[in-house]
């Protein structure tokens, strides 16, 4: 019987008028029982006992019981309140026979809390008849006594039913089953499926599962990383009795093949699967601990899914979608055995919030005060807070119309611990009372990285307390998510804020602290903070002045020019121009116009004079763990890019047959040492007396240091005892891995830095810099960020950009420098060139009846900003405090927004539209506006466009008929009111249509004239005015007749009173001539595109000259994104502000462009040693070439130029491999050196010769630079294609074989008839190669195969790349001469039928038949080991077969059964990236040799390698194949059997013995 007390119910909520009549529902097995009403009341008492009859049936793990709260309705349907589901688990699992269930949530239809909770009290007692439920065992494996249940604490004490310990599925069967089983044996199959584990211990491991059943064994393929997912499954078949079966046990072991230090495993009882419904478990989670000692707590986690099929049963289906739900983990986690889970509450206090942004709109804001709502435009969001973890899930109250709310409550959490959930999740949301909640921002908690186990510390080191249970702050944890403006329009990156992809802006931040505690018994889900500990949170948000500067060198890389471009930016909500939260701050850059780099992209012409931002935040002081962290990337980065680094120690492991001995063991040496003295030498910052500090903090203090101590001991023992390199190699990349991981912070607070690119007014780009890359820290110099005061090259993103970096928005180059406003004077020895700051505004006017002035300024203020937005007036300008005026305003134009069109190109064709009307079947006459542009906007007629200086006409005026016009030009249409101009045209005349015009172009091109360049700087109005024809962004310098708009800028200069060096910009804060009237009107903040702030600017002196080569030698393995399985790739090869292209290389994936690319006259503003230390990088971008359409992606890479200050340097750069990525996936690799040369203007002789030409332009790669080479000889055995798929629906009939390596090509010759004869008439085809003598640079080997096809016809349809070249090398003076199978060897002739060999006779051998006691299954019995059934024949002492174990292609003496020839896999077709594996088309049989060949020709050539080869046309063979028996064959029939027989295929031959089938069996035993 089910007892359920409703005891009370507390807090329902008020219906609209008065109070409810509250009546409670519970329903159990759809049988509904209700409780009396109570009338008007918010907190009724009911104490009825509700009472359900279990007609026999036991509860099982899976039930529940609903508890619905309804308003009664005397008239109509009771009303709902609220409802809530309680799992009855625990009673049907015996660990309580009753449930006090108290302070249950109440939650609506839409599961949402509505703040009321119920009490209610569950009693069972099961049916007398029940039979006993099997994971009611104790933990010693006995089955319990009674009623009740006793577990065993870790502790050691029997503690029935306290919430500390786990209510657990202990996983062996009970002894006394109540079923009938058959007493004879019986076939069952087990299938296990692994699906993944979690949380393993230690570092760069590598696990395998194996899992042993009945004997036998599987195992997993070997996976890296401590959570693998597998998803295998196996099989076992089994012949057992019943009750011998269930008594079996399932053991499961994770071994780790790198530092076998713990083996976790787990086990079950077969019997218990049975017992389960339709006998398996379903994607459970099995808890892993030490075999060795099961008091242990967990290892680890394992996802399995387990069947057990016997005769006549159907196996269940099961759901095989990798999905990330975790709900209801804890009730899918089965236990060992004698392990136990011990309750854990985990507390999370929520305290406040601040920086939410704008949820709501004013409308909103409106209905809700309709509704009762308070309207309040300053604050428009309502926030709480959502906290999920483990399937479980709580939520704060809902601070109304607050952007900083203040909770101070506390979420319990009760659940059994260590947990199988890795990551508490923390959902801001915004409260609507008539929509669904808004999702402000995600974040994370992620458990493995606030608590340990203590298994991260290899090795004996004494010490015990390094593990600890998770803990956190109070600290606060920044939210970020889509862009903080609020508009009305559903936002597009709305996704962003559910945690889906990387955030882009800064969306606030909220302060918490976690605790856990053991044994913890909690009241209430959720209650209020205690004032004590609110006051202790207090300390923790104390507040410190933070600086920001950030210099802007470059911004290169644009594709479009488009609107004006400017950077803004921000940390936290400081700096963000269109939040009106914070002060105004010199945040964002000047506008500027891209200009053509003269190849293929666009850059900001900024010169010399850098922009630069400054901003001034306030955050807490978390210095020291930020310290730390530095100094772990530090050492870190030393490891990986030091004076000896990782990846030349890797490269050299993996041609160790090429590197010496001594050179491997020299290069480790001195990386051992370095790393022992980096670990001794960089100590992280003590904690004592530091601020802020957490618990967490001294936890992950010691265990950093626990963990650098094992490290430095491991690598001091590896001096001592290291044998193997390779072994080396991967300790060495375990510690880097081991510190990579400490270097992770998760108490940081700082918000990270964002870049963002605005076009006009519109976020275009963004950039993240996480705070610490770029924080100045006294403690030392490696405590300082990577980037701090160095010019870094940031390749900016598009927000939730779908290609995934396919396009790169921009490409900047900035130097930043963050610190503490106490040490913001340091900045003055990061700082280069001389910062100016200016206050502007610029003058409108209009030109109105050949007029100039302020009448006609439609929408425009006399005096504005930039963007003739903002009203500004020169009286109210007041210089910032800590600043005074140095000299009067001046007209100073701004030339980086005077868009010239022909800026940066060589050659350039203006163009003009002339345009006629006419009313309909009239003549055509000149229009209003005869000469217009492509907008149809007022045009300068062809005879007033002058020449401008540098440049000279190439011919004259001409129309263009290379579009859809007419052959005179014209192009036709009709304008559609309330449009005066035609929106489309169309190239024929019609006598509706009214209008016409026709494009003229002229094209003029770039003079090599210094004088005329330098004449055309001094253009420009005298007064300082620029003119457009539209009130909008383009201007130009000078005046033209169809301007109606003109503006000039107004600047004064400002100087810090007191002398502080660069410093002072820090001291600019608040807007600069905001007119008071504007001020005053009531405006919507978020309306106002940002306030006019101070222009600072960073002025370098002359720019130094450089030149720059970069050596593109070869790509290889491109992704093919051509039809015909290849493509034409060419590069990009860009840096700063120039760009240069390679050839294009047709049809290729391995291309060979030995090309040197020189950018000459390079300007670079800075100190050249600061260059020198940190160059900018280079670009390459690769694309495949297409006649039509745009060019395709190949990928990007990107290298760092060897800087020479002294041009007579003799060094010269190495090529490298480069890695080419694409979406974040590997691309290929490519080639390339480069070097940065510093030119001293007085000796331009000085400077390196020029490459050799190849053809009029291209530069070859200059020896001492590209590879060494030799004469090389390359033999090629063309034996056959095998398996050929058939192209474009046709089968292919006659192939031939093109072979490329080295820009050499030979082909073979064509195979006539593919079906009759597979192989090659000719088979040894020669080619003479020069080659590189190392092997890195050696280039691939390419397979095309060419079906010849009628009319000329000659598709690609199939290709091979090999890229491995060295298995194929060989000294032909002392290798023995291939003779695969000579011709003069007699070939066994082959029936011209296949023939069955009956081996039928297995009856018992009698002793008188001496003849059939020495037949070939005598052998064979012989040979197994079954001597009752070959007895005379061991007497004999005959010869016996040699039995493997294993697959004959694993046998070393068979080489995996390959003949002669080896077998290349041919592919074909686009690369598509949703396809992991490449589809095989088919297969070439052949080899290679390689060997050099001598340079003089006197000297006679090597013998060759391929002689005496056997005939390659087809040959009758007998094949006989001896099929013995089958082992362990798949069930297929529901008996659990199978009923066997042969079929054998060899080429068009095809055997199916299905006559002579064995029956009912799966271990059949053929003899044929």
């Amino acid at each position: 019987m089910l007892r359920v007390i409703v005891e009370s119910a507390k807090g329902l909520p008020k219906k609209k008028l008065g109070n409810p009549d509250p009546i409670t529902t519970i329903v159990f097995r759809d049988e509904k029982k209700k409780t009396k009403s109570i009338n008007s009341e918010v907190n009724p008492v009911w104490n009825e006992a509700l009472e359900f009859d279990l007609k026999g049936s036991a509860l099982d793990s899976s039930s529940f019981v609903d508890v619905i709260v309804k308003d009664y309705e005397t008239i109509g349907k009771d009303r709902s309140i609220g409802s809530a589901k309680i799992a009855l688990k625990d009673l049907a699992t015996g660990q309580a026979k009753s449930l006090p269930s108290r302070n249950v949530v109440l939650v609506n239809e839409k599961n949402q809390d509505i703040g009321g909770t119920i009490n209610l009290v569950i009693g069972y007692e099961p049916p007398a008849n029940a039979p006993p439920n099997p994971n009611e065992m104790q933990v010693g494996g006995d089955v319990a006594a009674g009623d009740g249940v006793q577990v065993t604490s870790p502790g050691g004490d029997p503690s029935p039913g306290q919430p500390g310990i786990s209510p657990q599925k202990i996983m062996t069967r009970a002894r006394n089953r109540h079923r009938p089983l058959s007493n004879k044996p019986q076939d069952f199959q087990i299938r296990a499926r692994i699906i993944e584990c979690r949380q393993l211990p230690g570092n760069n491991v590598k696990p395998v599962v194996k899992v042993y059943v009945c004997g036998q064994t599987h195992r997993t393929r070997i996976k890296k990383g401590n959570n693998p997912f597998y998803d295998e499954i196996f099989f076992y078949n089994v012949n057992m009795l019943p009750s011998e079966l269930f008594d079996e046990h399932i053991s499961i072991r994770v071994n780790q093949l790198l530092h076998i230090f713990l083996n976790p495993s787990t086990g079950i009882d077969v019997g218990y699967i049975y017992d389960e419904p339709a006998h398996a478990i379903m994607r459970k989670w099995l808890l892993l601990n030490d075999p060795d000692d099961a008091s242990q707590s967990a290892r680890g986690y394992l996802k399995v899914s387990m069947f057990i099929v016997g005769t006549g049963d159907e196996p269940p289906v099961e759901n095989r979608e990798k999905t990330e739900d975790q709900d209801d983990i804890e009730s899918n986690l089965l236990l060992p055995a004698g392990v136990t889970l011990r309750w854990i509450t985990l507390t999370l206090k929520v305290f406040r919030a601040e920086d939410i942004p704008q949820m709501d709109d004013a409308f909103t804001q409106t209905v809700k005060e309709v509704f009762g709502g308070h309207g309040d435009r300053k604050n428009l969001v309502d926030p709480f807070v959502e906290v999920n973890f483990a399937g479980k899930k709580l939520r704060t109250k809902v601070i109304e119309k607050n952007a900083n709310p203040e909770w101070n409550q506390l979420l319990n959490l009760q659940v059994k611990f260590p947990s199988v959930c890795e990551r508490m999740k923390l959902v801001v949301f915004d409260w609507d009372r008539l929509t669904k909640n808004d999702v402000v921002g995600t974040t994370y908690l992620d458990l493995s990285k606030i608590a340990s186990s203590g298994g991260e510390i290899e090795g004996k080191t004494g010490e015990s307390e390094v593990g600890f249970l998770p803990a956190f702050g109070p600290c606060y944890i920044n939210l970020y998510g889509s862009p903080r403006e609020f508009t009305g329009f559903p936002d597009p990156y709305d996704d962003l804020n559910y945690g889906k992809g990387e955030g882009v802006a800064y969306r606030g931040r909220i302060l918490v602290e976690l605790i856990t505690q053991l044994d913890g018994k909690i009241d209430k889900p959720l209650d209020d903070i205690q004032s004590d500990d609110i006051l202790v949170a207090q300390k923790y948000q104390r507040r410190r002045k933070y600086c920001l500067c950030a210099v802007f060198h470059s911004a290169t890389m644009l594709q479009e020019p488009g609107e004006p471009i400017q950077f803004e930016v921000s940390i936290g909500n400081y700096g963000n121009k269109l939040d009106s939260t914070c002060k105004p701050l010199a945040s964002t850059t000047q506008y500027s116009c891209a200009v053509f780099d003269g190849n293929n992209y666009y850059y900001l012409p900024w010169g010399g004079t850098k922009p630069v931002v400054a901003i001034t935040s306030f955050w807490e002081d978390i210095s020291h763990r930020l310290d730390s962290v530095n100094i772990l990337l530090y050492i870190c980065e030393r490891l990986l890019f030091g004076d000896v680094f990782l990846s030349t120690f890797r490269f050299l492991t993996a041609i160790q047959a090429k590197a010496p001995d001594t050179r491997l063991a020299e290069i480790w040496l001195k990386l051992v040492n370095q790393v022992i003295e980096d670990l001794t030498s960089f100590k992280t910052p003590d904690l004592e007396g530091m601020p802020n500090l957490t618990a967490l903090d001294f936890q992950i203090k010691n265990l950093r240091d626990k963990t650098v101590l094992a490290v430095r001991e491991a690598a001091r023992t590896m001096l001592e005892e290291a044998t193997d390199v390779k072994e080396a190699l991967s300790d060495i990349e375990g510690w880097l891995e081991r510190l990579q991981q400490l270097a992770e912070e998760p108490q940081n607070s700082m918000p990270d830095v964002i870049i963002w690119m605005l076009r006009g007014e519109k976020r275009v780009a963004y950039a993240k810099i996480p705070a610490h890359l770029v924080l100045y820290s006294t403690y030392s110099e490696q405590a300082c960020g990577k980037y701090c005061g160095r010019t870094q090259t940031i390749l900016m993103q598009y927000p939730m950009d779908k290609h995934k970096g396919l396009k790169v928005p921009v490409q900047i180059c900035v130097n930043m420098w963050l610190g503490l406003g106490a040490y913001e004077k340091k900045f003055n020895s990061f700082a280069e060139g001389t910062f100016s700051v200016f206050a502007e505004l610029y003058e409108n006017q209009a030109q109105v009846f050949g007029k100039w002035g302020t009448t006609g300024l439609v929408g425009r203020q006399k005096f504005s900003d930039v963007t003739g937005k903002l009203k500004l007036k020169r009286e109210y300008f007041m210089p910032p405090v800590g600043w005074e005026w140095e000299g009067d305003w001046i007209v100073d134009p701004e030339k980086g927004l005077l868009a010239e069109a022909d800026a940066g190109h060589t050659e350039f064709t203006d163009e003009v539209y002339q345009n006629e009307t006419r009313f309909p079947g009239m003549e055509w006459k000149a229009a209003a506006e005869p000469y217009t542009d492509v907008n149809g906007e007022k045009a300068p007629s062809p005879s007033e466009f002058e020449c401008s200086p540098g440049w000279e006409w190439e011919d004259d005026w001409t129309y263009d008929i290379n579009r859809a016009v007419d052959e005179k030009g014209w192009e036709y249409g009709v304008p559609i009111p309330p449009d005066d101009k035609p929106k489309s045209w169309v190239p024929a005349e019609k006598m509706y249509l009214v209008h016409r015009r026709k494009r003229l172009i002229r094209r003029r091109k770039k003079v090599k004239d210094v004088r005329a360049t330098a004449d055309k700087k001094d253009q420009g109005d005298p007064e300082g005015w620029e003119y457009s024809s539209l009130i909008g962004w383009k201007f130009h310098s000078k005046a033209r007749p169809s301007d109606t708009f003109r503006r000039r800028r107004w600047r004064r200069r400002m100087a810090p009173a007191d002398r502080m060096g660069s410093a002072a910009i820090f001291k600019l804060e608040g807007a600069l001539g905001i007119d008071e009237e504007a001020k005053e009107a009531k405006t919507d903040a978020s309306t106002m595109f940002g306030a006019n702030t101070p222009t600072v600017s960073c002025i370098f002196g002359k720019p130094y000259i450089y030149h720059l080569r970069v050596y593109v030698y070869q790509a290889r393995n491109l992704m093919a994104m051509d039809k015909d399985s290849f493509s034409d790739p060419y590069c990009h090869v860009s840096f700063l502000h120039k760009s240069k292209t390679t050839e294009i290389i047709k049809a290729t994936l391995n291309p060979t462009w030995d090309q040197t690319l020189i950018f000459d006259n390079i300007e670079i503003y800075g100190e050249p040693r600061t260059i020198a230390q940190n160059p900018p990088s280079i670009v390459l971008e690769f694309f495949d070439s297409d006649q039509v359409g745009k060019d395709e992606p190949l990928g990007r890479s990107a290298c760092q130029p060897m800087v020479k200050l002294n041009p007579e340097m003799e060094v010269s750069p190495r090529l490298l491999w480069y890695p080419i990525t694409q979406k974040g996936k590997n691309a290929g690799e490519v080639l390339l050196a480069a070097e940065l040369i510093l030119k001293d203007k007085g000796k331009e002789t000085d400077m390196p010769i020029y490459p050799p030409k190849r053809g009029d332009k291209l530069f070859m790669v200059p020896q001492g630079i590209r590879p060494v080479v030799q004469l090389t000889a390359i033999e090629i055995l063309t034996w056959g294609l095998r398996n050929m798929k058939s192209f474009q629906m046709a089968t292919i009939t006659s192939p031939s074989l093109v072979i490329e390596c080295g820009g050499e090509i030979v082909q073979s010759a064509v195979i006539r008839n593919l079906k009759r004869s597979p192989n090659f008439p000719g088979s040894v085809l020669f080619l003479k190669v020069l080659l590189p003598k190392e092997e890195m640079y050696m280039p691939p080997i390419m397979l095309k195969v060419i079906d010849h096809r009628p009319f000329g016809r000659k598709p690609i349809v199939g290709q091979c790349t090999i890229d491995d070249l060295e298995e194929f090398r060989c000294d032909p003076y002392t290798t023995k001469a291939e003779v695969a199978m000579s011709s003069k060897v007699a070939l066994m002739a082959a029936a011209p039928r296949y023939t069955v060999i009956d081996m039928e006779d297995r009856r018992p051998l009698l002793q008188t038949q001496e003849k059939d006691s020495i037949d070939w299954w005598s052998k064979f019995y012989a040979s197994v080991g079954d001597h009752e059934k070959c007895a005379p024949y061991l007497k004999k002492g005959y010869d016996s077969l040699k039995i493997y174990e294993c697959e004959l292609e694993n046998v070393p003496e068979f080489k995996a059964l390959t003949d002669f020839c080896n077998t290349f896999k041919l592919h074909r077709g686009k690369f598509d990236e949703d396809e992991e594996d490449v589809a095989v088309v088919g297969e070439f049989k052949g080899s290679f040799r390689i060997y050099p060949l001598p340079d003089d020709p006197a000297i006679p050539p090597p013998p060759r390698q391929f002689r005496e080869l056997p005939d390659s046309g087809p040959q009758e063979c007998l094949v006989r194949i001896y099929v013995v028996r089958g082992i362990d064959l798949q069930p297929k029939d529901n008996n659990g059997l199978c009923d066997p027989y042969i079929k054998i295929s060899l080429g068009r031959k095809v055997i199916e013995d299905r006559e002579h089938y064995r029956p009912n069996t799966l271990n059949p035993v053929f003899g044929r």
